[in-house]
Protein backbone atom coordinates (compact mmCIF):
# COMPACT_ATOMS: atom_id res chain seq x y z
CA UNK A 1 0.00 0.00 0.00
CA UNK A 2 2.80 2.40 0.83
CA UNK A 3 4.53 1.57 -2.43
CA UNK A 4 1.38 2.54 -4.42
CA UNK A 5 0.98 5.77 -2.47
CA UNK A 6 4.62 6.73 -3.09
CA UNK A 7 4.17 6.13 -6.82
CA UNK A 8 1.05 8.26 -6.85
CA UNK A 9 2.74 11.08 -4.90
CA UNK A 10 5.75 11.02 -7.19
CA UNK A 11 3.57 11.06 -10.31
CA UNK A 12 1.26 13.85 -9.10
CA UNK A 13 3.68 16.73 -9.78
CA UNK A 14 4.28 15.39 -13.29
CA UNK A 15 0.54 15.28 -13.95
CA UNK A 16 0.08 18.82 -12.63
CA UNK A 17 2.99 20.05 -14.74
CA UNK A 18 1.54 18.33 -17.79
CA UNK A 19 -1.86 19.90 -17.18
CA UNK A 20 -0.33 23.34 -16.64
CA UNK A 21 1.68 23.04 -19.85
CA UNK A 22 -1.35 22.11 -21.94
CA UNK A 23 -2.85 25.56 -22.11
CA UNK A 24 -1.23 28.89 -22.77
CA UNK A 25 -2.41 31.82 -20.67
CA UNK A 26 -5.34 33.56 -22.28
CA UNK A 27 -5.03 37.14 -23.45
CA UNK A 28 -6.76 39.56 -21.06
CA UNK A 29 -10.39 40.47 -21.77
CA UNK A 30 -11.97 43.91 -21.31
CA UNK A 31 -15.59 44.11 -20.19
CA UNK A 32 -17.92 46.75 -21.61
CA UNK A 33 -21.25 47.23 -19.79
CA UNK A 34 -24.32 49.31 -20.59
CA UNK A 35 -28.00 49.21 -19.73
CA UNK A 36 -27.93 45.78 -18.07
CA UNK A 37 -25.85 44.02 -20.75
CA UNK A 38 -22.15 43.19 -20.87
CA UNK A 39 -19.70 42.17 -23.56
CA UNK A 40 -16.30 40.61 -22.81
CA UNK A 41 -13.97 41.54 -25.62
CA UNK A 42 -10.70 39.84 -26.59
CA UNK A 43 -7.87 42.08 -27.73
CA UNK A 44 -7.76 42.99 -31.40
CA UNK A 45 -4.01 43.36 -30.77
CA UNK A 46 -2.03 42.16 -27.76
CA UNK A 47 1.76 42.23 -27.48
CA UNK A 48 4.33 41.95 -24.71
CA UNK A 49 5.57 44.96 -22.70
CA UNK A 50 8.03 45.87 -25.49
CA UNK A 51 5.33 45.91 -28.17
CA UNK A 52 6.68 42.67 -29.65
CA UNK A 53 5.65 39.01 -29.43
CA UNK A 54 2.06 39.68 -30.47
CA UNK A 55 -0.78 37.19 -30.22
CA UNK A 56 -2.68 36.47 -33.42
CA UNK A 57 -5.85 38.55 -33.64
CA UNK A 58 -9.13 36.79 -32.83
CA UNK A 59 -11.61 35.81 -35.53
CA UNK A 60 -13.95 38.55 -34.26
CA UNK A 61 -11.68 41.44 -33.21
CA UNK A 62 -14.55 43.89 -32.60
CA UNK A 63 -17.00 43.52 -29.74
CA UNK A 64 -20.67 44.42 -30.07
CA UNK A 65 -22.99 45.79 -27.41
CA UNK A 66 -26.21 47.78 -27.51
CA UNK A 67 -25.62 51.18 -25.91
CA UNK A 68 -28.89 53.12 -25.80
CA UNK A 69 -28.87 56.83 -26.57
CA UNK A 70 -27.83 58.86 -23.51
CA UNK A 71 -26.75 55.69 -21.62
CA UNK A 72 -23.26 55.56 -20.11
CA UNK A 73 -20.76 52.88 -21.13
CA UNK A 74 -18.83 51.32 -18.26
CA UNK A 75 -15.45 49.81 -19.02
CA UNK A 76 -13.63 47.37 -16.75
CA UNK A 77 -10.04 46.29 -17.42
CA UNK A 78 -8.15 43.40 -15.81
CA UNK A 79 -4.96 43.79 -13.78
CA UNK A 80 -2.80 43.02 -16.83
CA UNK A 81 -4.11 46.26 -18.35
CA UNK A 82 -4.59 48.46 -15.26
CA UNK A 83 -1.02 47.67 -14.18
CA UNK A 84 0.24 49.60 -17.21
CA UNK A 85 -0.55 53.01 -18.73
CA UNK A 86 -3.87 52.85 -20.61
CA UNK A 87 -6.58 55.09 -21.99
CA UNK A 88 -9.93 55.07 -23.79
CA UNK A 89 -10.31 56.52 -27.30
CA UNK A 90 -13.80 57.06 -28.71
CA UNK A 91 -15.81 58.39 -31.64
CA UNK A 92 -19.25 59.99 -31.37
CA UNK A 93 -21.61 61.09 -34.10
CA UNK A 94 -23.27 64.39 -33.24
CA UNK A 95 -26.98 65.06 -33.77
CA UNK A 96 -25.99 67.07 -36.88
CA UNK A 97 -23.99 64.09 -38.28
CA UNK A 98 -20.59 65.52 -37.40
CA UNK A 99 -17.97 62.98 -36.27
CA UNK A 100 -16.40 63.86 -32.91
CA UNK A 101 -13.41 61.97 -31.59
CA UNK A 102 -11.74 62.13 -28.24
CA UNK A 103 -9.71 60.31 -25.67
CA UNK A 104 -9.34 60.17 -21.94
CA UNK A 105 -6.16 61.13 -20.16
CA UNK A 106 -3.65 58.28 -19.90
CA UNK A 107 -4.29 56.44 -16.65
CA UNK A 108 -1.12 55.66 -14.72
CA UNK A 109 -0.33 52.08 -13.70
CA UNK A 110 -2.53 50.72 -10.91
CA UNK A 111 -4.49 53.99 -10.60
CA UNK A 112 -7.84 52.62 -11.81
CA UNK A 113 -9.52 49.51 -13.23
CA UNK A 114 -12.74 51.09 -14.48
CA UNK A 115 -13.90 54.06 -16.49
CA UNK A 116 -17.38 55.33 -17.32
CA UNK A 117 -17.81 57.00 -20.70
CA UNK A 118 -20.78 59.38 -20.77
CA UNK A 119 -22.42 60.48 -24.00
CA UNK A 120 -23.54 64.11 -24.27
CA UNK A 121 -27.36 64.28 -23.83
CA UNK A 122 -28.02 66.17 -27.10
CA UNK A 123 -28.73 63.20 -29.39
CA UNK A 124 -25.07 62.35 -29.84
CA UNK A 125 -24.50 58.66 -30.59
CA UNK A 126 -21.48 56.60 -29.54
CA UNK A 127 -19.99 54.81 -32.57
CA UNK A 128 -16.58 53.39 -31.66
CA UNK A 129 -14.59 52.76 -28.47
CA UNK A 130 -11.05 51.47 -27.99
CA UNK A 131 -9.19 50.63 -24.81
CA UNK A 132 -5.51 51.19 -25.56
CA UNK A 133 -2.70 49.76 -23.46
CA UNK A 134 0.70 51.41 -23.80
CA UNK A 135 4.13 49.83 -23.93
CA UNK A 136 7.47 51.52 -23.43
CA UNK A 137 10.27 50.89 -25.89
CA UNK A 138 13.77 52.23 -25.31
CA UNK A 139 15.12 53.89 -28.44
CA UNK A 140 18.69 54.26 -29.54
CA UNK A 141 19.88 57.23 -31.52
CA UNK A 142 20.03 60.90 -30.63
CA UNK A 143 20.32 60.69 -26.86
CA UNK A 144 18.18 57.54 -26.60
CA UNK A 145 14.90 57.85 -24.82
CA UNK A 146 11.61 56.12 -24.42
CA UNK A 147 8.96 55.74 -27.09
CA UNK A 148 5.41 54.79 -26.14
CA UNK A 149 3.49 52.52 -28.45
CA UNK A 150 0.19 50.72 -28.17
CA UNK A 151 0.73 47.09 -27.20
CA UNK A 152 -2.90 46.14 -26.62
CA UNK A 153 -6.19 47.27 -28.16
CA UNK A 154 -9.75 46.19 -27.29
CA UNK A 155 -12.41 47.46 -29.70
CA UNK A 156 -16.17 47.92 -29.27
CA UNK A 157 -18.57 49.18 -31.92
CA UNK A 158 -21.82 49.93 -30.08
CA UNK A 159 -25.12 49.21 -31.80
Amino acid sequence: MHRGLKSLLLAAPLGIAALAGCSAPADPQVTFYSHGEAAEVAPARFCDANGEQCSPPPAEPVGRLTVPEKAPLQISVPGEVSGTPWQVAYIYRGANGEEIDGRTPVFTPDSRRTYTLRVPPDGTRLEHVEVQQYSAVLTAGDGGGVDFGISGTWVLDPR
